[in-house]
């Protein structure tokens, strides 16, 4: 039986107060991982915390997995009720909305780097003074590293995916189109469809040759991990990291691959990678086919891979890149929520490394991994209050 939000959340018998969070349901379309799990929410309860999860039926985890370990199950969508002093935790942006945010949410927001609407997310907090914890700069303050990431997995499902891309390239005479992704069981089942696949593509997989960049980071290592698993010759997989990059681009090598993983962290205008024209100008002697941008950075102004303006979806994972009419044609997945094809493997490994550091939640005034994400929270804040005025809109 669910239970109803606390009057005063966070308190018990207990001499010490329970630290309350809220794991919130997902609203993007065919989004499953969670930033908790069941074993991660029990770790949390043995610590002190009170945790209460909001019924969620697309969430890979089973509202009764949560419930056995001693969660306090909540109605769907219901954190906006909930006490403004409970912190909510989630993993994908929520819904364009003009409603004021008090609550102090931690979740990836994408508007840290002035990507589209971000000065619309960030005015709702302004505007409810609430606070924003993204999980993408929660970092540790020794290593600078962020201390909790979906890098692995979604190189991995990336490349699982451009690889499928290629083989649907090739049927119904060059025009097959990749439709229906769907998440697997287990990384056993992904590798098993993406080897069966590239057996179909011309030349066997074995004449398959594939890109890299940014190989060296956790992104990259999925993308090579899967291609290795799948069965490409090692020599057929090129690994590229900031020094290959360093010269600037656009780059023939990319040109010279039938598949490319973008797996960069993008934190200042770069080179072009490849543009429309320079594909155009390789004419046929082009071979890439596909190309996977994990990064996604497609309404950043310095996106390094301007050959499409659309992020793609599970349904309809890729888009035609407009060739000139030159050449074989190239498709570009680019789907922003990639480990969602592996959505419990991807969800254990990001909770355990996220665990540490929700630990840590009621020291949240203290703890630098917290100060600094809030820091950084009120810089972004203040440049968006800038930018509204510049755009007459009053703060």
């Amino acid at each position: 039986m669910a239970s109803s939000a606390p009057e005063q959340a966070g308190t018990s018998a207990e001499t010490q107060p329970r630290q309350p969070i809220w794991l919130r349901c997902e609203k993007k379309p065919f989004e499953h991982r969670s930033a908790l799990t069941p074993t991660t929410a029990k770790t949390l309860i043995d610590n002190n915390f009170e945790v209460f999860v909001e019924r969620d039926p697309q969430r890979i985890f089973d509202d009764e997995e949560f419930e056995a370990v001693g969660c306090k199950l909540v109605p769907n969508n219901e954190w906006p009720s909930a006490p403004v002093e409970v912190p909510i935790i989630g993993l994908k942006e929520l819904p364009e909305s003009t409603d004021p945010l008090p609550h102090t949410h931690i979740q990836f927001a994408h508007c840290y780097k002035q990507q589209g609407g971000w000065t619309d997310v960030l005015r709702r907090f302004r505007e409810g003074k609430g606070t924003l914890y993204d999980l993408e700069f929660l970092e540790d303050p020794k290593t600078k590293r962020r201390v909790a990431a979906f890098g692995f997995h979604a190189g991995f499902a990336g490349a699982a995916a451009g690889a499928l891309a290629l083989a649907a390239q090739q049927k119904d005479g060059g025009k097959g189109v990749l439709k229906g992704l769907k998440p697997y069981k287990n990384e056993q089942a992904m590798v098993a469809e993406v080897s069966e696949a590239l057996k179909t593509v011309q030349g066997g997989k074995e004449n398959v040759k594939v890109l890299v960049i940014g190989a060296l980071g956790r992104c990259g290592s999925g993308a090579v991990d899967l291609f290795r698993k799948a069965g490409l010759p090692e020599e057929n997989i090129v690994k590229w990291d900031m020094a290959e990059t360093a010269k600037g681009g656009p780059f023939q090598e990319i040109l010279d691959v039938d598949i490319f993983v973008n797996c960069i962290y993008l934190s200042q205008p770069i080179p072009k990678f490849i543009t429309s024209e320079f594909m155009a100008q390789a004419g046929d002697a082009r071979k890439l086919a596909v190309v996977v941008d994990v990064s996604c950075d497609t309404t950043n102004p310095h996106n390094p891979i301007p050959i499409y303006d659309i992020n793609t979806t599970f349904p309809e994972p890729t888009v035609e890149v407009d060739t000139k009419g030159v050449g074989r044609r190239c498709t570009v997945v680019s789907i922003d929520h990639l480990p969602t094809l592996l959505p419990r493997e991807a969800s254990e490994q990001f909770s355990k490394d996220l665990l540490p550091t929700i630990l840590s939640l009621p020291q949240r005034t203290t703890e630098p991994v917290w100060t600094n994400a809030e820091k950084l929270f009120k810089q972004k804040l203040e440049e968006a209050r800038v930018e509204d005025e510049k755009n007459g809109i009053k703060a």
